[in-house]
C-alpha cells in the first residue's frame, strides 16, 4: 500500500499549569493553557489489509506494546470495528519525559490520521473522547486549537495568545509525572482564575517547586534560563522555555547553552500543524 507521510504531531507549552484541587479518584483538577510549537514528531502510515498494527521504527527504551502510536491505533481499531490495520513510522525528534507532551501528541496524529486513510468519517469530538482514554493531554491535541483547560486537562475552550519564537532547553534527566503529582508538598489549592484576567505575570506552574526539589538540574536550566528572559517549565518538567521577540534573539542564547543540555528553538502558535496536514488529507482521498 501506498506510504502517507508527513504527519506532525508537535510539541506543547503549558504556559501556565495550576492544580486547583484533587478529585476522590486520586485525579488532579487542572487549571492549565496550552499552546503547540512548530516543532514536530513527524509520522508516516501505510493501510493493511490484514489487520495487523505494526510500528516500524525503535524508540530506544519504549516496547512496541507500550507505545502509544501503537495503543492509540489499536484503540481506533477497536473502537470503529475496522479490518483494516496500519504499518507506522515514527521518527522522533522531541525528547521524552520533557513535558511538551510527545507521546501524546503522536497517539492524536495516529487517530486523526487513520480516520481519514481507514476511511472512518469521525468527528473530532469522538477521537476526542477516544483520546481521552490515552492521556489527558490528547484530546487537545486532536483538536489542534490553542486552549484554556480545566478539569483534569479535559475541558477545553479555544484561546488566542501571542505567537513569537521561544528557546526550549531540556536537561538530562527524564521527569516522573506520578512522582510529581504524588508528592506531599505538591500545591493542590491554587484559586481558580477567569480567562479574561489571564496574565503571564499572574500565572505560574504548581509543580515547579517540587520538580525543583526532586530534579536539581531542572532548577538550574530554569535558573540559567532567567539570566536571558522569563524562564516557564512545561508541564512537570523536565522542558523549561522563555518567549523571544525574534528567532535572531533566541539564536544568541541558544549558542551559550551548556551542551549537556538538550535544546531548540521554534515558534509558538495557537494552530497545530496537524490541521493544515489533515486538510490535505482530506483533498487527496
Amino acid at each position: 500500500m501506498p506510504v502517507s507521510r508527513h504527519w506532525p504531531a508537535p510539541a506543547k507549552i503549558n504556559v501556565f499549569l495550576h492544580i486547583t484541587g484533587r478529585r476522590a479518584d486520586g485525579y488532579h483538577l487542572l487549571e492549565t493553557l496550552f499552546q503547540f510549537v512548530d516543532v514536530c514528531d513527524d509520522l508516516a502510515f501505510a493501510v493493511r489489509e490484514d489487520g495487523q498494527i505494526r510500528r516500524l521504527s525503535e524508540v530506544p527504551g519504549l516496547a512496541e506494546q507500550d507505545d502509544l502510536v501503537v495503543r492509540a491505533a489499536q484503540a481506533l481499531q477497536r473502537h470503529s470495528g475496522t479490518a483494516l490495520g496500519a504499518d507506522i513510522e515514527l521518527e522522533k525528534r522531541l525528547p521524552m519525559g520533557g513535558g511538551l507532551g510527545g507521546g501524546s501528541s503522536d497517539a492524536a496524529t495516529v487517530l486523526v490520521a487513520l480516520n481519514v486513510l481507514w476511511k472512518l468519517n469521525l468527528g473530532l469530538d469522538e477521537l476526542a473522547r477516544l483520546g481521552l482514554a490515552l492521556g489527558a493531554d490528547v484530546p487537545v491535541f486532536v483538536r489542534g486549537q490553542c486552549a484554556w483547560a480545566q478539569g483534569v486537562g479535559e475541558l477545553l475552550q479555544p484561546f488566542e495568545l501571542d505567537e513569537s519564537p521561544l528557546l526550549v532547553i531540556t536537561p538530562n534527566c527524564a521527569v516522573s509525572t506520578a512522582q510529581v503529582f504524588n508528592d506531599a508538598d505538591l500545591t493542590r489549592d491554587t484559586p481558580p482564575i477567569k480567562m479574561h484576567a489571564f496574565s503571564l505575570a499572574g500565572s505560574h506552574n504548581d509543580c515547579e517547586p517540587v520538580t525543583r526539589r526532586l530534579y536539581p538540574e531542572v532548577g538550574k536550566a530554569l535558573d540559567w534560563l532567567a539570566q536571558f528572559a522569563p524562564p516557564r517549565m512545561s508541564g512537570t518538567g523536565a522542558s523549561v522555555f522563555a518567549f523571544f521577540d525574534t528567532s535572531a534573539e533566541a539564536a544568541v542564547v541558544a549558542a551559550r547553552v551548556p551542551e549537556q543540555w538538550s535544546q531548540f528553538i521554534g515558534n509558538r502558535v495557537n494552530r497545530s500543524p496537524l490541521l493544515d496536514r489533515l486538510a490535505q488529507a482530506q483533498t487527496e482521498i
